[in-house]
């Protein structure tokens, strides 16, 4: 992920909204407040309440991340959509979920395409 996207997400504002689509290509939207970084290609949310968004994601569904940066700037952050219940990308999203969310598992999105508006960044 290039620094200056990975500046934007660090420095967000206002809500992530996750996507994904279920195997017969239904869409399902979130917004999603528990989300961080792991390593230079991942985007990381807490899976604390998911139910369509878990099914999705364990059928191997692909998704993207929308949000916006601090001077406005909208980022879409596309990839292929892992899910950790333990392993280390799993206790790293335990370092910042709050404990009062159960934080069942961890949702990787691995970084494959960003994109500002209609700019494809990589």
């Amino acid at each position: 992920m290039p620094e200056s996207v990975r500046q934007a997400w660090e420095k967000r504002d206002g809500p992530v909204i996750l996507a994904t689509v279920s195997p017969d290509g239904i869409p399902n939207i979130i917004y999603v407040t528990c989300v961080g970084a792991f390593g230079d290609d991942r985007l990381v949310v807490a899976d604390n309440y998911f139910d369509k968004t878990r099914r999705n994601i364990v059928a191997g569904a692909k998704g993207a991340l929308l949000f916006r940066s601090q001077t406005g700037k909208a980022y879409q952050v596309k990839g292929t959509l892992e899910y950790h219940t333990d392993g280390e990308v799993f206790r790293h999203m335990k370092t910042w979920n709050p404990p009062k969310h159960p934080g069942h598992a961890a949702a990787a999105l691995r970084v494959e395409e960003i994109y500002s508006g209609a700019e494809k960044i990589c």
